[in-house]
Formats: structure tokens, C-alpha cells, sequence
């Protein structure tokens, strides 16, 4: 078929008239283009004034993406800002940590990260804080390996439409132009992608999952199998209970809407040293204070407004432990058991007594269980070590276990922080004008459930907040060269666990200059959403995850396994299906409390890291406008689809 006849078919389809099929491709490369745009904000008559007109203090809660963003904003306006994180280290799920290996120091971090050219926002800070345009590479291009079809290779897409869209169905080998043209019926779906409106789109398709309205749509299985599926996953939700709504904007924004077509980069340094850092020295020398390995409990709350956020130093929760049967407590060993909602606990027998600890990393909050190898506890998430009494021996936390005071009364154990519900010596109150929580959703849900805010309605919609599947990364130091790999990245499809392959020894010091020198490779697997019926023991898991990486690329089947790190875990935002009417906005019921995060409820096409960036600069324009402050402008891709 020739290139003037499906674009003419592909128009009428699309329900665009003879005339603008006829104005040919001069009037698609004018009118009908993905654009940059400005985000509309309401300024509500804000003054031209760059600083507030007296001093407002402001604390952040968060220190991800979202929680940097919003601190550097405030602080480059005037504002006094304090930025709590529990962790001990800023950037959330870019941030990293030092791990000893094999002779040697290597960073690591949650997994790999794609920084797109339509992440404005995000790109923006990165430029203002200084970050070094040299610790990014330019992709070579996309990827994707098949369990049982040959690869797919995408390379960087036109900017002009129609072209952009063809360019995928041009490069593909399994993809039969004319006969996804034909099917007519399984067009309109595709059709859909480029007709998003965010009214209409969650109005219609918010109620079901991505992969329904593919089958309702009969879109061709190769177009769903060969692109669809391997790109939704990216979400972090299996497709099979994504929101079809939430997949279309996900599509507009990374697809249909963005003027940069698919080119994104990569950084050829560890993203804690090569952004994270940067974006530290940029808030200290905005004068942000940074409270880092110290946790909000609570936000405390007067005359419907909050005054302060009170913190702990220790990372424990602020709450009293209920609901811990006395004979579930074995006679020996430690056991982890679920508290009162829902928040694990360590407890054992001990003396004629029982001795427990908050079951939460002082890390980022992942359950730790016992490790019967060294005798203390384990956690999974990013393989921290902590001895019997609690204390951190390896890996990234920093803190000690919250060490908990354990009464019995009866059959019952009731378990406590030692300091009550009072503030302990440890613990500060940090005043405020304004808050801003911009932790994820397990913590924002339990600092809004722990504060008594009085608001029912505003904290069901946060406790109603979900998290995803658990995603595992697997990264492997091999005692051999991965000859095969011709790029350092690869989209997986069709696979029990492995959804993307990183080879870091091809893109990122040092693992490059380790490979080099011991002849072998750093490979990192992505699992990134284990469905319920596959969630194994880590060692399955990992075996699992072997046999796959064997088939990917065959020659790694006689390799050693020098060393490795498996990380398992679920923080990232669940977008099932109805969840979007519910999800709390930017502004909340208190005055002077004000939410961020990829996971609150925006019109805006944004997604994943750029949500973060974005929700953190309008949480910021919402302090600035009731201070009558001018608002930051916000650069998004096109609001709509080209057909809306």
C-alpha cells in the first residue's frame, strides 16, 4: 500500500473529512502536530511579585522528586522551607546507596530509569540545579525481545505526524499494515489513543482495564502483544488491572502528544551522584533545611490549619502497636506479626518476657524479617542488614530498628513506642505557615490516618489510595561478556517475571570499567508487576528470573554468578480501574495543606517521574497564589489529542 493511501484511509477512519485528507501532507505537518503547551493556572488575580511580601515557613514532607521540586520552587521565591525525608538519603525512587562487592565499591540504586525529553518539568530542575548535561547518553534506541517472535527494534520516531505513528508500524517486522488497516473495527480503539480528552477519556474509560478495551475494540493481538502490552507495562500495573483511561493518557503523553517522539536518555553515571546530588547542593544553597533520616509522625492541627509537623528522629511511627495474641508469639525465634492496621511488628520471647521492634526499614519503610543466617533481620526491598539488637550492619539504612515497649495484659500484648504519645527527647516540632506532604502513598496515607485531621471525606480518599504490584530487580554480576546485547536496554514481552533487561556494564561507570577488566558483564532484570499467582519465595523468584535471562540471550547460560542483588518491593502507584474519581487534588479541606505527588488527581498529561515534577511546582504556585506570589509556568505536552 502505498504511503499517500493509508494516511488518506487512516484520516477517513479517524473521521477527518475529504478537505483535510486533500490539503496532503503540507496541512498535517501544519496543523495537526503535538505542541508544547502551558498547563493553565489560575492565578486568582496573584501581583507580579517574584517573593512573598514577609516570611513564610513552609515544610515539605517528602524528599522524592515531587517533595525537591516543590522545596526548590518555595526556596527560590523566598521561602523558608524545611524538608523532612525519612529516609537518610533525598530522591525517593532515584535515590542510591554504596554496595561492597567482590573487592570492590559499586553504587546502586532502585533500578534503571528512562529520562524523556517531554519530562519539561523534570528537565528544568535537573538544568537549574546544574546537573551536568555530560551524565546523560542519548538512547540508541527501543528495544523489544519477544518470548517467541523475533525482536522488534525501534529506533527514534519523526517528530511530525502522521509520520511519528507510522514510523512504529513502519519498523515493525510482525505488523501487517494493510491488515491492521482493514480491520476497521479494531482500528478505532488505536484511533482512540489519538482522540484523548481527560473529561471524556475518565468519563468513558476509567471504569474498565486497559486490556477489556482492547478486546472490546478487537484490536488486532500482534498490535496489542507487539506494542501495547510490552509499553503499558511500563506503568508498574499489569495491563490487566490498569484503568483504560489511565493507559490513554499514558499513551498521549509518551506517544501521541509529545513533540519528541520516543527519544529519551539515560545517565552513564549512578543517578544518586550524577542528579540526586546536584539536587541537594542546589537546596542547601537555597537555604532549604534538610531533615533527612527523620520521619513526620504527625501533623498537628489548629483552628482548622496546620501549625507544625512533628518528627521523630528514631523512624518509629508515633502510634501505640495493639492487637498481638500472646500465643502467637512462638517459643523460640522471632516472628513478624501484622499490628493494628495493619503495621508488621518483630516480636520473640525473651527472658520470661518478649522484646519487639517496628518491622518497617528505617530505610524507606519496607517490612524486614528475621535472617536465620546472621541472627538479626533482612530486608528485601533494597538488602539491608541489621544485627539482633536492631543496629544497621549493611546496605543503605542508617537508623536502627524502632525498638518498641512490650506490656502484657492477659492473652494480649499491647506494644508501644517508649516515649508514649508524647514527644520524646528525640523528636522536634517543626512550626509552619504551610505544609506540603509529598511522600508516596503508604506514607502520606499514614501521616494523614496518624494526624486526627477531623476531615472523613478527604481521608477516605487517601486511605483509598493503592499501591501497585510488588516489582523485583535482580542485577547480576557475571563472570563473562554478553557478546549479543547489541543496546544497553531492552523492553521484554511474554516472560513470567522479566518485563525489561539493563546492561549496565554497556552504559554506566563503573560496571563499564569493572567488565572490561574482569572480562564479564552487570546485568539488572526488572520484574516490574508480579501478578498475585506468581508471587514465589526470592529464591524461585530469582531462579526463575535465570532460566529467562538464559532464553533472552542463550550464552549466558554457562556463566557464573559472581555476586548478586535481588530487591523486591511495592511503592509505586496503583491505576486500577474507578480509582480516579477518588483521588484526593493538590488542595486539601486544611487552608494550608497542600498535596504532591505522581499518584494525586490532575488534569494535566503528565506521568511517573514528570507527575512528581509537575504536582511539586503546582503545590509550590498553590502557596504562591494565596500568597500573591506569580506562579511558576508549567510546560506540558498538548492537553488533547490530535483528534479530540
Amino acid at each position: 500500500m502505498q504511503r499517500r493511501e493509508f494516511i488518506s484511509k487512516f484520516f477517513r477512519s479517524a473521521g477527518i473529512g475529504a478537505g483535510a485528507v486533500a490539503a496532503g501532507t503540507a496541512g498535517l505537518i501544519g496543523y495537526y502536530q503535538p505542541r508544547k503547551e502551558l498547563y493553565e493556572v489560575d492565578n486568582n488575580g496573584s501581583s507580579e511579585a517574584q517573593r512573598p511580601a514577609s516570611s513564610k515557613k513552609v515544610v515539605v514532607v517528602g524528599g522524592g522528586l515531587a517533595g525537591i521540586t516543590a522545596s526548590i520552587e518555595l526556596a527560590r521565591h523566598g521561602f523558608g522551607v524545611t524538608l523532612v525525608e525519612s529516609s537518610s538519603s533525598l530522591g525517593g525512587k532515584l535515590t542510591g546507596w554504596s554496595l561492597d562487592a567482590l573487592g570492590e565499591t559499586f553504587p546502586v540504586e532502585h533500578g534503571f530509569h528512562g529520562f524523556f525529553d517531554q519530562y519539561y518539568n523534570l528537565n528544568e530542575m535537573f538544568a537549574f540545579a546544574g546537573v551536568d548535561k555530560a551524565v546523560f547518553d542519548a538512547s540508541p534506541g527501543y528495544p523489544i525481545l519477544f518470548k517467541n517472535r523475533p525482536a522488534e527494534i525501534y529506533g527514534q520516531t519523526p517528530r511530525y505526524f502522521p509520520f511519528n505513528i507510522l514510523s512504529v508500524l513502519w519498523q515493525s517486522r510482525s505488523l501487517d499494515l494493510v491488515s491492521f488497516l482493514k480491520n476497521y473495527q479494531g482500528l478505532w480503539p488505536v484511533i482512540g489513543l489519538l482522540r484523548y480528552s481527560y473529561s471524556k477519556t475518565f468519563r468513558d474509560y476509567d471504569s474498565i482495564d486497559f486490556m477489556t478495551y482492547c478486546r472490546r475494540g478487537n484490536i488486532l493481538p500482534a498490535f496489542i502483544d507487539t506494542v501495547l502490552h510490552p509499553f503499558a507495562d511500563a506503568t508498574m500495573n499489569r495491563m490487566e488491572v490498569l484503568s483504560a483511561a489511565e493507559a490513554l493518557r499514558y499513551f498521549h503523553f509518551y506517544f501521541m502528544a509529545s513533540p519528541e517522539g520516543l527519544s529519551f536518555r539515560i545517565t552513564n553515571r549512578d543517578c544518586m551522584s550524577a542528579l540526586i546530588d546536584p539536587l541537594r547542593l542546589k537546596l542547601e544553597e537555597l537555604g532549604v533545611t534538610i531533615r533527612s533520616g527523620r520521619k513526620a509522625l504527625r501533623l498537628r492541627i489548629e483552628d482548622e490549619k496546620v501549625s507544625g509537623v512533628v518528627l521523630q528522629g528514631s523512624g518509629g511511627s508515633g502510634q501505640i502497636y495493639s492487637g498481638i495474641a500472646v500465643s502467637d508469639v512462638p517459643a523460640s525465634g522471632w516472628v513478624v506479626l501484622a499490628a493494628s492496621e495493619g503495621v508488621p511488628v518483630l516480636v520473640s520471647r525473651h527472658d520470661g518476657g518478649f522484646v519487639a521492634f517496628d518491622a518497617r526499614c528505617t530505610h524507606m519503610g519496607c517490612p524486614v524479617a528475621p535472617h536465620p543466617e546472621s541472627g538479626g533481620f533482612f530486608c528485601p526491598c533494597h538488602a539491608g542488614k541489621f544485627d539482633a539488637a536492631g543496629n544497621p550492619v549493611s546496605g543503605p539504612p542508617k537508623a536502627p530498628l524502632q525498638k518498641l515497649s512490650v506490656m502484657q495484659k492477659g492473652e494480649q500484648l499491647l506494644l508501644t513506642l517508649p516515649a508514649g504519645d508524647s514527644l520524646a527527647d528525640d523528636d522536634d516540632f517543626l512550626e509552619c505557615d504551610y505544609c506540603i506532604a509529598a511522600s508516596d502513598v503508604r506514607g502520606t496515607r499514614e501521616l494523614v490516618r496518624l494526624s486526627g485531621l477531623n476531615k472523613p471525606d478527604f481521608e477516605r480518599q487517601v486511605s483509598s489510595l493503592g499501591e501497585a504490584d510488588p516489582y523485583a530487580v535482580y542485577r547480576l554480576w557475571l563472570d563473562r561478556p554478553l557478546l549479543t546485547a547489541k543496546f544497553p536496554f531492552y523492553t521484554v514481552s511474554g516472560y513470567t517475571y522479566t518485563d525489561s533487561v539493563s546492561i549496565y556494564s554497556a552504559f554506566q561507570e563503573p560496571f563499564i570499567s569493572w567488565a572490561k577488566k574482569h572480562h564479564g558483564a552487570v546485568i539488572e532484570l526488572h520484574a516490574y508487576a508480579i501478578a498475585p499467582e506468581d508471587v514465589r519465595a526470592e529464591e524461585d523468584i530469582k531462579a526463575a528470573m535465570q532460566k529467562e535471562l538464559h532464553h533472552l540471550f542463550p550464552e549466558t547460560e554457562g556463566a557464573t554468578i559472581l555476586h548478586e542483588l535481588y530487591m523486591q518491593q511495592s511503592n509505586f502507584t496503583r491505576w486500577a480501574p474507578g480509582d480516579h474519581a477518588g483521588r484526593p487534588g493538590t488542595e486539601t479541606p486544611l487552608s494550608n495543606l497542600f498535596l504532591a505527588g505522581d499518584w494525586i488527581k490532575v488534569d494535566a498529561p503528565v506521568f511517573l517521574m514528570e507527575a512528581a515534577a509537575f504536582t511539586g511546582r503546582m503545590a509550590a504556585n498553590a502557596i504562591f497564589i494565596k500568597e500573591k506570589v506569580k506562579p511558576v509556568p508549567l510546560p506540558i505536552v498538548s492537553m488533547d489529542g490530535l483528534f479530540a
